[in-house]
């Protein structure tokens, strides 16, 4: 199955509908803020990204990788960074081009596959700033090698990840608030789930999500270069995991 072409379009229909949080551009006054120097921007679902993980923003090339939606990137601009927001979905683009145009901000956006960052020259680019994505992406060591290449020495690499421990159990039966222990991780919507629940799934459009293991991760990041220099946890709240259990991983990395 051509994953990046149907999540292309998985996504694309999650802007139409527009009751994802993640396909909503902000505010004016969120964009005032940072014009100010006061912002705050999220890699996972709910703790912000603490500042001291930044590099002074002004002037800086900023890659927001498969960041769409009008959100982080705009932020990133009105700080002054000079950036540019890389997503599989032209629509989830089309939401920061609309702030853009609104704000008046200076940005780019590039369509494309985030484990292919071959229109980006090697060690280019000062921060590679990546929310919770590689959810959606089948090979995630592929995307690491990628941002390693196209960071300068010294250049920081933001990612949000799920934790794999959110896709051991069965994702119907945790809408309905029960943890039941049903899938080993690596875990693939095209492989874990029965041939009837992943039909059901293609039929409501809803995009292809991967459980990438901890090796994978965290230690894919470690084998294409780069050095983590800190982390911290957050939770999924309408998971009823998140009663036990962070479901986010977040992490910042250095190319040595």
């Amino acid at each position: 199955m051509d994953v990046r072409s149907y999540n292309r379009e998985a996504w694309n229909r999650e802007v139409e509908g527009g009751e994802n949080r993640w396909t909503q551009p902000v505010s004016h006054e969120i964009i005032e803020k940072a014009r100010e120097g006061e912002f705050s921007i999220l890699l996972t679902e709910n703790i912000p990204v603490p500042h001291r993980w930044f590099p002074p923003l002004k002037g800086t090339n900023v890659l927001c990788l498969a960041s769409g939606g009008g959100q982080q990137g705009p932020i990133l601009a009105a700080v002054g960074a000079n950036v540019t927001v890389f997503d599989n979905s032209p629509a989830q683009l089309k939401q920061d081009q609309l702030v853009a145009e609104r704000e008046a901000l200076s940005l780019k956006t590039v369509e494309g596959d985030a484990a292919d960052l071959s229109m980006f020259a090697d060690e280019t680019l000062d921060l590679v700033f990546n929310p919770v994505s590689t959810a959606f992406m089948p090979d995630v060591r592929a995307v690491w090698k990628e941002c390693h290449r196209v960071l300068r020495h010294g250049g920081v690499l933001m990612t949000g990840m799920m934790n794999p421990v959110h896709y051991i159990f069965d994702l119907y039966k945790a809408d309905e608030g029960i943890l039941e222990v049903a899938h080993s991780i690596p875990y693939s919507d095209l492989t874990s789930l029965s041939n009837e629940e992943l039909d059901e799934w293609l039929e409501k459009g809803l995009p292809l999500e991967f459980g990438h293991s901890l090796t994978d991760l965290l230690g894919g990041q470690l084998d294409a270069g780069f050095v983590i220099t800190d982390l911290y946890e957050d939770y999924m709240l309408e998971s009823p995991l998140s009663k036990h259990h962070p479901n986010y991983i977040a992490t910042r990395a250095v190319k040595m």
